[in-house]
């Protein structure tokens, strides 16, 4: 066994966390000693022990003398928990080697130094490209503080999103709409435009056979129109945000927040905005599930990190039926958001096409 397998193993147990860790990273750790894994651990939830406290745990006496290899850099302040490198130090490990730094000012090459100055032998970089592409949504939402945008489409072949009366469901099958309610299980927020709501009626809760974690709720309502009888207000399945303009109906916010709908009132309703609000409220992760207009005005704010297609192999036609991304659009191709695709695959009789921006290696 190498470094490398061993960090593989630690990239497993914290990518086992995902969707569950948000505002915090996910973070894998093994301890290995004499050729024989004696501690594994990961990061189960914000404002719980991190992952080297609990491989340090589970190895016990044995982590004097280790190896440990973890997927992030550990931390070296006081936040919610006490700081991993400080634990790391008392138990006199031999030897620490890091995937990749932690971004977050507070630690930032910190807790590196804090174990180097202990005596124990650091080594950074194994498998880095893939701790940071793990983490790629911190990474985003610690230098940006706002979101990491996830934008959700689905269309026929030839591009629609409904027919010409309107008619869209279903596009996709069986098999791509759960494959759809496990992306919202794993992101903080879910986000559409009003017209989706009072068009579709939508729950927004993620439906799968084994349960899951339903998002917050977000609505972009620059008028206050949401319905009070609206499945998003009376169902009290997960928290409803509603996004709208100061000038609104101040006695129609009132009424939704008594029914337990945060209003969020802007100066202008522009997803910059939005998102910057998002952030503060620590929401790291955000899928945008809205139809054209919405999607179009996140296209043109630039603000889309990642794209999810569907594609149903079905053909419409009608140059009035409504397509995916809507807005004013560009006028030359340089101006196109440049995406790389990272995975291609069918979902039951549908196609799943996932790209995402270029970001910097860690």
């Amino acid at each position: 066994m190498n470094d490398r397998w061993y960090m593989e193993q630690a990239l497993q147990h914290a990518a086992a966390m995902r969707g569950q860790t948000s505002p915090n990273p996910m973070v894998g750790a093994v301890i290995v000693k004499d050729g024989r894994i004696v501690g594994t651990g990961a990061h189960l939830k914000a404002g719980t022990a991190h992952a080297e406290v609990h491989a340090l745990r589970m190895a016990g006496a044995d982590a004097k003398g280790a190896t440990m290899y973890v997927t992030l850099e550990p931390c070296s302040h006081y936040g919610k928990t006490p700081p991993c490198a400080d634990a790391i130090v008392d138990a006199e490990l031999a030897r620490v080697v890091v995937a990749t730094t932690d971004p977050n000012p507070k630690v930032a090459g910190a807790g590196i130094a804090k174990i180097e100055r202990a005596g124990i032998l650091v080594e950074l970089g194994v498998c880095k490209k893939e701790a940071a592409k793990l983490n790629e949504a911190f990474f985003h939402f610690v230098e940006t503080k706002r979101p990491y945008v996830t934008l959700k489409t689905a269309s026929t072949l030839d591009g629609k999103t409904a027919t010409i009366s309107g008619e869209s469901q279903w596009i996709t099958g069986n098999a791509a709409r759960e494959d759809v309610h496990e992306s919202r299980h794993l992101h903080d927020a879910i986000l559409v435009g009003i017209g989706t709501v009072l068009a579709d009626h939508p729950s927004l809760t993620t439906r799968l056979p084994q349960g899951g974690r339903n998002p917050v709720r977000v609505v972009l309502d620059r008028r206050l129109r949401l319905p009070e009888d609206a499945k998003l207000v009376t169902d009290q399945e997960a928290e409803t945000w509603v996004f709208t303009e100061a000038s609104a109906d101040s006695e129609k916010a009132r009424v939704l927040g008594s029914k337990n709908v945060r209003v969020v009132p802007l100066e202008q309703l522009t997803i910059e905005a939005v998102l910057a609000e998002l952030g503060r409220a620590d929401i790291m992760t955000l899928y945008v599930e809205g139809g054209a207009t919405v999607s179009g005005a996140f296209v043109e704010a630039d603000a889309v990190d990642r794209y999810i297609a569907y594609t149903a192999p079905k053909l419409v036609g009608g140059s009035a039926a409504p397509t995916t991304v809507g807005g004013s659009g560009i006028a030359s191709l340089n101006e196109a958001r440049q995406f790389e695709v990272e995975d291609v695959r069918m979902v039951g009789a549908d196609v799943r096409l996932i790209a995402r921006r270029k970001r910097e290696e860690h």
